[in-house]
C-alpha cells in the first residue's frame, strides 16, 4: 500500500486550490501547479471541514472496513491539521 508523504489536510487543500485555479476545473490557469503551491494553505480551513465530515464512514465503507479505525485515522488527520 502506498503511504502519502504529505498530510491529508494538505492534500485536500491542494485539491481545492487546484480546482479553483485550474482550467481543467473552475479556474482559468492552464498550468496551475505553481499557483497551487503558493495558495494551498489558504484552503486548510475547508480541508479540515471536509475531514470533519469524513469522520463517520457511510454504510458501504463500514461494511468493508473497520469503522472505528477509520474514525481514529481521520481524527488524527484533523488534530494534525489543527496544530499546524
Amino acid at each position: 500500500m502506498d503511504i502519502a508523504h504529505t498530510t491529508a489536510a494538505e492534500r485536500i487543500a491542494r485539491v481545492i486550490a487546484g480546482h479553483r485555479l485550474s482550467a481543467n476545473a473552475d479556474g482559468a490557469d492552464s498550468s496551475a501547479g505553481t499557483a497551487v503551491d503558493r495558495v494551498w494553505r489558504e484552503h486548510l480551513g475547508e480541508a479540515v471541514a471536509i475531514l470533519h465530515t469524513l469522520r463517520e464512514p457511510d454504510a458501504a465503507m463500514a461494511e468493508v472496513g473497520d469503522a472505528a479505525v477509520w474514525e481514529r485515522m481521520v481524527r488524527v488527520a484533523i488534530e494534525r491539521a489543527e496544530k499546524a
